[in-house]
C-alpha cells in the first residue's frame, strides 16, 4: 500500500477510498505483521486499531478472496465500525453486512452468502455456527475487537476454535488497548484466540507519540459528611457482629468489616465444607454470609455512590423480604435494628453526596473557565448515572448513556437511543455524557476535555479503556473522585498497581518478541496440534520457526482441523449475560418444523432448543466430525434425536428446584408435554451428588424419580455433567438414525391446562404459596374467587397455610395497586 505524493498522505489501495485512510507509518507497519501471521495488535485507545485491521482486510480481500468477518462486543461498537468499513472500503455497501440479535436468523444466513464483509456480535455468530447457518470455510480474515475478552466462556473462544478448524485459509487479528494484566493473561488471550505474533507500540514509540498528547490525571480526595459516616458505620457493625459469628464457626479470623473478594471467598468454601459433611451450622453461616454481602453492597453505595443509590438500593432489598419464599438472609437483614435506623437515617438525609458538588464544578471549571466544550463522566452504578443525569442537567445540557438491560427502577437504553446519543454528542448537541461501563470499550466517542471516574475502576482494562478518551488530538485531563477512607482509596492503588503492572508487561513482550513467540508456538502446539490441510504447501514446522511467506503462515498449523477434545482453554463456552440476546427464540418458529438431514449418510443431526445455549452442550456437538446441530425454538422438549425420540435436560438443581418449589415450570409439565408428543421420551438428569446439594429428604428426591419412570413412562438417565451429556446424546442419535436408519422430525406443542389446572395455577401465583397450596385452598374455598375474597382467619383453615401466608395472601389481593 502506497501513499500518495501530498503529505502526511493518504493510503492507495484499489479497495480504499481515495483520500480517506490518512497515512500514518504506525498503521502502515502494524499491518504488515497482520497480513502475515495471526497477530495481537496492541495499540493505545484512539489511534487507530480499526484502521489497521480495514488495511490487513482490504489486502487479504484483494489477494485471497473470499469474505472478512469483524466482531466486536457491543451491538453499538457493531454500528459504529459497520459505518467506517462503508466509508472506507470501495466495496458496495450492500456487501458489508451488520449482524446482531435485531437481525432475524433466516436473514442473516442470506446475508453472510451474498456478504463480502460481515460485522457482528460474537453471540449472534456463535448462534448461527451452532445452529449450522453459516459456514466459516470462506472467510479470509477474522478480527477480535476488544480481544481482552477471550478468556473462560466467552464467545471469541468458541468462533476462534471454529474458525481455525473451518476455514480454508484464516487470518486472525485480535484488538486491544489493554489485552491483559500480566504476561500469562495476554499468553491466555493469544492461545484461545490461535495468535503466534504480538505486536505492541505504546506512546513511548515515536511513530506513535507525535499522534498523541499528554493526558493529565489527577485524584482528588473527597472527605464524607458525618450523616453518611454514621450510615456506612451503623452498617459495617452488623457485618462485623455477622463475622463474630462466622468466627465461633472457625471459617474466619476476620473481625473487621474491611474484607476483601478473597475473604469472602475463602468463608463460602469452609462453609461448604459444613455443609458438605451434614452440618447445619453450615446453611447458618452461609445464611449470614449472604447477609455480610448484601450490607458490603449497601456500604459501597453510601460511601463511594450517593445517599440516593442506597435509599433505592434498600427499597429492592425490602421488597425482597416481602416476597414470597424471601430468603431469611434478605428478611434479617431488614430486620436488624441497626440497619433499620440506617435506612432511616438514608430517607432523612436531604443533602446530596459531596461527590455530586465536586463534579458539578469540575464540570463548571472545564465547560466554563476553560472554555471546554465536552465532558464524560463514567460511574459504576445505573442508580448513580440516573441521579447524576437529574443532578447535573440543572447546570448543563446532560445525558445518559447505559446499557440494554433492564433494572428495577431504571430502564435500559435500545440500539437506536444509544447510537442517537452518541451522535448528538458528536455533533455538539450537549456537552456532558453521564455513562456506565457501556461507553468504555473502543466506542469512538468525540475527543473530550475531560474525562471524570465518578469512581476508582479497580481494574487496569477498564481504567486504560476510559482514560483512552481523552487526549487524542489535544491535551486531556482525568480526574478520579476518591472518597476518604473507603474502598475507594483500596481500589485506587489495586488500579495504580495493575496499571503500572501493565504497561510494564507491555514493554517486556516487546523487548522479548522472540522469547513470547517460541511460548505461543509452545502453546498452539498443546492447544491444536493443528494438521496440515489438504493441499497445503505450508510446512507446520517452517511457520512455528518465523516463515515470512503469507501463505505459508496462513495455511499450516494453526489453519486445519483442531482435536477439539485436547483443548484446554478452548473448551467450554457459554453465552454472556451482559451482552444480547440472539433474537432467534422469537424469530424462529416454535412448532410443527421437521429438520431433515443433509444429505451425508454418516452425518448424524440433532436438533436444539435454543435456550440450551446456556449450557456448552451444543457448542460441544457442534464441533465433533459427524454431528450437524440445528437450532429452533422446540414447543417441546431440550433435544430431538429421531421422530420419536425427544430429551429433556435438567440438572441436579433443577429437579431439586422443582421439588421445592422454585422452579418455574414443573419437570412433571415438561415431561408430561414430552411424553404426549414422543414415544420415547428421555430425561437426562445432568450432575453429582443428588442426594447432597441441597437439605431435601432422599426418599422425595427416589419418589420423584421413580414418578417420572413409572407414571410418565421417560427413561430417566444420569451423566456427570455437560461432557459426558453431549457423550450420550451422539450415542442415542447414532441409534436412532444409522443403526435403526428413523429421520429427525420436531413436533408438538405444549399442552393446554385443563380448567382445574388453570385454577391451581392462577391461585398458585398469588405471592407465590405454590402448587401444594394451592391445591390446598381450593379444596377448602371450592372457587378461585372464594379464595381471593376469603378473611385471613378463615385462609388459615385450609391445610398448609399459617399466618404468615395468609398475610401475603392478602396483602398481594387487598393491597392498593402501586405500579
Amino acid at each position: 500500500m502506497a501513499a500518495t505524493d501530498e503529505e502526511p498522505g493518504y493510503v492507495d489501495h484499489p479497495l480504499l477510498t481515495p483520500n480517506f485512510i490518512e497515512r500514518r507509518l504506525y498503521q502502515i507497519k502494524l499491518a504488515g505483521t497482520a497480513a502475515e501471521d495471526h497477530t495481537l495488535v496492541c495499540l493505545p485507545t484512539g489511534l487507530g486499531k480499526t484502521t489497521v485491521s480495514l488495511l490487513v482486510t482490504a489486502r487479504r480481500l484483494d489477494e485471497v478472496g473470499g469474505k472478512s468477518l469483524f466482531l466486536a462486543p457491543t451491538k453499538p461498537l457493531v454500528q459504529q465500525h459497520a459505518d467506517f468499513y462503508r466509508d472506507a472500503l470501495t466495496i458496495p455497501d450492500e456487501e458489508i453486512a451488520m449482524f446482531t440479535g435485531e437481525v432475524r436468523p433466516d436473514d442473516r444466513a442470506e446475508l453472510w452468502e451474498d456478504a463480502s464483509v460481515v460485522i457482528a456480535t460474537p453471540q449472534v455468530v456463535e448462534n448461527d455456527l451452532v445452529g449450522n447457518r453459516v459456514s466459516l470455510a470462506d472467510v479470509t480474515h477474522c478480527t477480535f475487537d476488544e480481544c481482552h475478552r477471550a478468556t473462560g466462556d466467552y464467545a471469541y473462544n468458541y468462533i476462534a476454535e471454529r474458525y481455525h478448524a473451518d476455514a480454508d485459509d484464516p487470518l486472525v487479528t485480535g484488538m486491544s488497548a489493554s489485552p491483559g494484566g500480566d504476561e500469562e493473561e495476554i499468553l491466555t488471550v493469544c492461545e484461545n484466540l490461535g495468535i503466534r505474533e504480538v505486536e505492541v507500540m505504546t506512546e513511548d514509540d515515536a511513530d506513535v507519540g507525535e499522534y498523541t498528547h499528554e493526558t493529565d490525571v489527577e485524584w482528588k480526595t473527597i472527605e464524607l459528611p458525618d450523616t453518611v459516616v454514621e450510615i456506612r458505620d451503623a452498617l459495617n457493625e452488623v457485618i462485623e457482629d455477622r463475622l463474630e459469628k462466622l468466627k465461633e464457626l472457625g471459617v474466619t479470623r476476620k473481625t473487621s468489616a474491611d474484607l476483601s473478594e478473597t475473604d469472602l471467598k475463602g468463608m463460602r468454601a469452609e462453609l461448604q465444607k459444613l455443609i458438605d459433611n451434614d452440618q447445619s451450622e453450615g446453611y447458618q453461616g452461609m445464611s449470614a454470609h449472604a447477609e455480610i454481602r448484601k450490607l458490603r453492597t449497601a456500604v459501597t453505595y453510601v460511601e463511594t455512590q450517593s445517599v440516593e443509590a442506597l435509599r433505592r438500593y434498600f427499597e429492592r432489598q425490602r421488597n425482597a423480604a416481602r416476597s414470597s419464599g424471601a430468603s431469611k438472609a434478605s428478611q434479617r437483614l431488614v430486620s436488624e435494628p441497626k440497619v433499620r435506623e440506617a435506612m432511616r437515617k438514608a430517607e432523612e438525609y436531604d443533602d446530596r453526596h459531596p461527590k455530586f458538588s465536586e463534579t458539578r464544578m469540575l464540570l463548571a471549571e472545564t465547560l466554563g473557565i476553560d472554555d471546554g466544550e465536552r465532558v464524560i463522566v463514567f460511574t459504576e452504578s445505573r442508580d448513580t448515572a440516573e441521579v447524576l443525569t437529574e443532578f447535573l442537567g440543572n447546570h448543563f445540557d446532560t445525558r445518559r448513556f447505559v446499557g440494554q438491560g433492564d433494572k428495577e427502577g431504571s430502564d435500559g437504553m435500545t440500539q437506536t437511543e444509544q447510537q442517537e446519543t452518541l451522535d448528538a454528542f458528536r455533533d455538539g448537541e450537549f456537552e456532558v455524557l453521564v455513562s456506565t461501563s457501556v461507553a468504555e470499550e473502543g466506542l469512538d466517542v468525540p475527543e473530550v476535555d475531560l474525562v471524570l471516574f465518578y469512581e476508582p475502576v479497580p481494574t487496569a482494562i477498564r481504567s486504560i479503556q476510559r482514560k483512552g478518551r481523552t487526549g487524542r488530538q489535544a491535551e486531556g485531563k482525568v480526574v478520579v473522585l476518591m472518597a476518604e477512607d473507603t474502598r475507594d482509596e483500596a481500589y485506587f492503588w489495586i488500579a495504580r498497581r495493575k496499571e503500572s503492572e501493565m504497561e510494564d508487561e507491555l514493554r517486556k513482550l516487546k523487548g522479548v518478541a522472540d522469547d513470547l513467540e517460541e511460548e505461543l508456538d509452545d502453546s498452539q502446539q498443546r492447544l491444536g496440534d493443528f494438521a496440515e490441510p489438504a493441499g497445503s504447501s505450508g510446512d507446520a514446522e517452517g511457520v512455528s520457526g518465523g516463515e515470512t511467506d503469507a501463505s505459508a503462515a496462513n495455511g499450516g498449523a494453526a489453519a486445519a482441523t483442531a482435536n477439539s477434545g485436547d483443548q484446554p482453554g478452548l473448551q467450554d463456552f457459554a453465552g454472556d449475560e451482559t451482552e444480547e440476546s440472539d433474537g432467534d427464540a422469537t424469530a424462529d418458529a416454535a412448532e410443527g418444523t421437521v429438520a431433515t438431514a443433509n444429505g451425508d449418510e454418516e452425518s448424524l443431526e440433532i436438533v436444539v432448543d435454543q435456550r440450551e445455549l446456556d449450557s456448552n452442550i451444543a457448542r460441544n456437538l457442534s464441533k465433533r466430525d459427524g454431528v450437524e446441530t440445528r437450532l429452533e425454538t422446540l414447543a417441546v422438549g431440550d433435544y430431538v434425536l429421531s421422530d420419536r425420540v425427544a430429551v429433556e435436560r435438567k440438572t441436579v438443581s433443577d429437579l431439586l428446584d422443582t421439588l421445592t418449589g422454585g422452579d418455574e415450570r414443573s419437570v412433571f409439565e415438561q415431561v408430561g408435554d414430552l411424553t404426549r408428543h414422543y414415544s420415547r421420551g428421555v430425561l437426562i438428569l445432568e450432575g453429582d451428588d443428588l442426594y447432597g446439594e441441597r437439605n431435601v429428604h432422599p426418599n422425595a428426591i427416589r419418589g420423584a424419580l421413580s414418578s417420572l419412570a413409572v407414571d410418565f413412562g421417560v427413561s430417566v438417565l444420569r451423566t456427570e455433567g455437560e461432557g459426558d451429556t453431549a457423550d450420550l446424546l451422539e450415542v442415542i442419535a447414532g441409534r436412532e438414525q444409522q443403526a435403526d436408519d428413523r429421520e429427525v422430525s420436531v413436533h408438538g406443542e405444549k399442552q393446554s391446562k385443563t380448567l382445574a389446572e388453570q385454577q391451581e395455577y392462577v391461585v398458585s401465583s398469588i405471592a407465590d404459596v405454590g402448587p401444594v397450596t394451592a391445591r390446598s385452598l381450593l379444596e377448602q374455598f371450592a372457587t378461585v374467587e372464594a379464595v381471593m375474597t376469603a378473611r385471613k382467619d378463615d385462609l388459615t383453615e385450609a391445610d398448609g397455610v399459617g399466618e404468615v401466608t395468609a398475610e401475603r395472601i392478602r396483602e398481594v389481593v387487598g393491597s392498593e395497586y402501586a405500579g
